[in-house]
């Protein structure tokens, strides 16, 4: 959406906040417009439209993790888990549940803005509910050290509300909200023993009409302990006069999804596994939504741990059968599911253009693309856009006092890794003003590396940089420097098969170098490996050096 567009649609929305229901129906349907016509881009590494009416999984190679979904009108809007990165909780959007892109986040900074300052890795934004409700989108999402906050918008574009702090306590984890016919309001949540001392319960609490706070303490409505541990992340429905409850179980890695349904909103709950790994690759499918296409298809969007490459997206099949949803294959007939690796696309009254999340960037806007995050609240004087020169100024900002590697280092810049293979390569003109300062190309995780160019002495020199077990501080190890000249070079990752990378550099584009040795990916905490740039320094200069980023593109 173009600056001028999308002020002219808040202003429209500012007049008419205090208007009638109609009127704000009417706002909707004209900021959705503005939303959908937003420009689309095409990975060149992934795409999961087959351009012949099927599609392939995953949908998003990408790791958006605890994904959940909401149509309104013939538009779907998406929202996952963003932990400590910022902005956080991304807003993805698309008219056929395959062809998805990046149309915005809730918040730019975190709350607590002074504890998220710094890295909290696994800390954060814990899997989210999105729906729509009174004119209004809704996001309930959980910080498991906090509590559960909610936030609501009337394009989901943006603005967002504030993050409001609902429900203060440890380990209340993955709330989502219901409004039942009769006007009440409920929310259902799970809980996280690393905080609370409790795991593998579904509680429902009575909770206000407009979503902002609690009516009670809640009560138990299902206990996994026994037949399905670490039950989590729960999703509330109605249909056909049952409520249902779609929770994960079993473990991220190896686990199973649950639907669970009764006639009363408190239980007793039936349970059955409806979709598991089964015979096929596609191991722990579950946590996610179903959704209707507008013309009554059902779907469920889960994801699939994959190690390195992060919690990445698929899209099931799902049909009803004796009022239990049956998704994926169910080739047995049991009513548990497989997922599958191909189908047709949903059926949504049109088909339209492909479409993928951004990667490549060639910094030519007002801002970084959508698809950038930092490691913590960003400071003022982290990094510039110049649309008139296009490129993207990152300045040397002091390491921490007490560095020992990049684990806490907040002013990374980085993004999902956006395929299972793929090349990244940046154009970097380097201005240093003391030595020691440093800019370059990092793939982040529990194991770090990157291809940096540092200011020694004697000149600028190239080097790569590995780390193993980053989180327990351990020092980096770096390889010689080979000296440059000029302060114009290219970085370059290419990441194969199983996360292996391989760095290199160039001076003239053309002819790379390789640098160093092949490097495995590792996931951070809760989170896939990133990619991403940075530019940091020792403090010792009156005035910051800086690197300015011409472009970074995937191939």
């Amino acid at each position: 959406m173009s600056k001028n567009r999308l002020k002219t649609a808040r202003s429209f929305a500012d007049t008419l906040s205090a208007g009638c229901n109609s009127c704000r129906l009417i706002l909707v349907i004209s900021l959705l417009s503005f939303t959908t016509t937003a420009q689309t881009s095409v990975s060149k590494v992934w795409v999961a439209d087959n351009r012949d009416g099927t599609y392939r999984n995953p949908i998003l190679h990408a790791d958006y993790s605890d994904p959940d979904v909401v149509r309104m009108g013939d538009d779907f809007y998406l929202t996952a888990s963003s932990f400590n990165s910022v902005p956080g909780l991304p807003i993805l959007h698309s008219r056929d549940l395959v062809n998805w892109t990046i149309i915005g986040h809730v918040f730019s900074r975190q709350p607590p803005f002074d504890v998220f300052s710094k890295p909290q890795h696994g800390n954060g934004v814990w899997a989210p509910a999105i729906r729509y409700h009174n004119n209004e989108f809704y996001i309930f999402y959980p910080d498991p050290d906090y509590g559960i906050y909610m936030v609501k918008a009337v394009n989901p574009a943006g603005p967002w509300s504030d993050p409001l702090l609902i429900k203060a306590a440890k380990g209340w984890i993955d709330p989502c909200p219901f409004w039942d016919d009769d006007g009440n309001a409920y929310l259902v949540s799970a809980l996280a023993r690393s905080r609370s001392g409790v795991k593998s319960i579904l509680v429902v609490s009575r909770m206000s009409v407009d979503g902002t706070k609690l009516l009670d303490e809640g009560a138990i409505v299902f206990d996994g302990h026994e037949k399905h541990p670490t039950v989590e992340g729960p999703k509330f429905y109605k249909r056909n006069g049952y409520y249902y409850i779609f929770a994960p179980a079993g473990g991220v890695e190896s686990g199973w999804q649950l639907a669970l349904r009764s006639k009363k909103i408190f239980g007793p709950y039936e349970e059955r596994i409806v979709l598991a790994q089964g015979k096929t690759r596609i191991n722990g499918p579950h946590q996610g939504a179903w959704v209707e296409t507008p013309q009554g298809e059902s779907w469920f969007l889960h994801f699939q741990d994959r190690g390195p490459y992060g919690r990445i997206v698929h899209l099931q099949p799902m049909r009803w059968l004796n009022d239990w949803p049956v998704m994926g294959i169910d080739a047995d007939g049991d009513g548990t599911g497989e997922p599958v690796l191909s189908f047709q696309k949903p059926r949504v009254g049109g088909s339209y253009p492909l479409a993928t999340p951004q990667d490549s960037d060639d910094f030519n806007d007002s801002r970084p693309g959508l698809q950038w995050q930092w490691h913590a609240n960003p400071q003022a004087n982290w990094a510039f856009v110049s649309s008139a020169y296009g490129f993207l100024r990152l300045f040397n900002v002091p390491l921490p006092k007490d560095f020992r590697n990049f684990w806490d280092v907040p002013n990374l810049l980085l993004q999902k890794f956006p395929a299972p293979s793929f090349t990244a390569t940046t154009k970097i003109t380097f201005t240093a003003r003391s030595d020691s300062e440093k800019t370059g190309l990092i793939v982040m995780g529990l194991d770090y590396a990157n291809i940096s160019i540092t200011k020694r002495a004697d000149g600028l020199y190239v080097s790569q940089v590995t780390c193993k077990d980053a989180d327990k501080q351990t020092a980096e190890k770096e390889t010689p420097g080979v000296r440059l000249t000029g302060n114009n070079f290219f970085l370059r990752v290419r990441v194969k098969e199983d996360a292996i990378c391989d760095f290199s550099y160039s001076v003239d584009g053309k002819t790379f170098s390789p640098l160093g040795e092949p490097f495995s990916a590792r996931q951070g905490r809760w989170i896939g490996a990133k990619v991403g740039i940075f530019a940091v320094g020792s403090g010792n200069a009156s005035e910051m050096g800086y690197a300015d980023f011409d472009w970074f593109r995937f191939e």
